[in-house]
């Protein structure tokens, strides 16, 4: 998987713009401050975002290209980037070190998404925030570009799933909507998008 992101972050411009994704900027704002951690974060346009805001950002993803253009971006912005090339399957999160996690289109099997689940609920402070959009099932029935590929029906955000698998967290927000993504070439036109917004208790 490191070969196809690479070659793709290879390529001219950015593969899903510069500006953040339409749900991360709309709840921006529920993040305490603090420390935030973008996971498969591409090419930086939702940390990017996040950092001119004043939060003290740090973008992980498996390809080092991607993050390289992240540096760019933010270095085109004037705002400071923190980057680290990891595996989901793998990463440390931490233990309570975050006020807030987020993962826009973050796809992955349903068994390491559930894994992953459970480590940002513990790798988030009392109080942290979880933000996150995704295509939901209904997606495969739509007209817009972007999301899994056939045959990998457990990589969408099923929200009876996500509900069970952050089990330790406030859902505040849990909706599965329809909205038109202009997200680069990649992510185009009406899709059916899953939206995240999950609080750890503070006790």
């Amino acid at each position: 998987m490191r070969d196809f992101w690479n070659q793709r972050y290879q390529r001219p411009g950015y593969a899903y713009g510069t500006e953040p994704n339409f749900w991360v900027r709309q709840v921006a704002h529920a993040i305490p401050p603090g420390p935030v951690l973008c996971l498969a974060e591409g090419e930086g346009r939702n940390a990017v975002y996040l950092a001119t805001l004043g939060y003290e950002v740090t973008a992980m993803d498996l390809s080092e290209v991607g993050l390289a253009k992240a540096l760019a971006l933010a270095k085109d912005r004037q705002v400071p980037l923190k980057t680290v090339v990891g595996d989901l399957a793998d990463f440390d999160l931490g233990d309570q070190r975050w006020s807030g996690v987020v993962a826009v289109t973050m796809h992955l099997p349903g068994e390491l998404r559930a894994d992953l689940h459970s480590r940002i609920t513990n790798a988030l402070a009392p109080g942290g925030v979880y933000v996150a959009e995704a295509y939901s099932p209904r997606h495969r029935s739509m007209p817009g570009i972007g999301g899994p590929k056939e045959g990998r029906e457990d990589f969408f955000y099923s929200l009876p799933h996500v509900r069970s698998e952050l089990g330790g967290l406030n859902l505040e927000h849990c909706q599965d909507i329809d909205r038109v993504v202009d997200e680069g070439p990649y992510h185009q036109g009406l899709s059916a998008v899953a939206q995240i917004l999950a609080r750890k208790p503070k006790e």
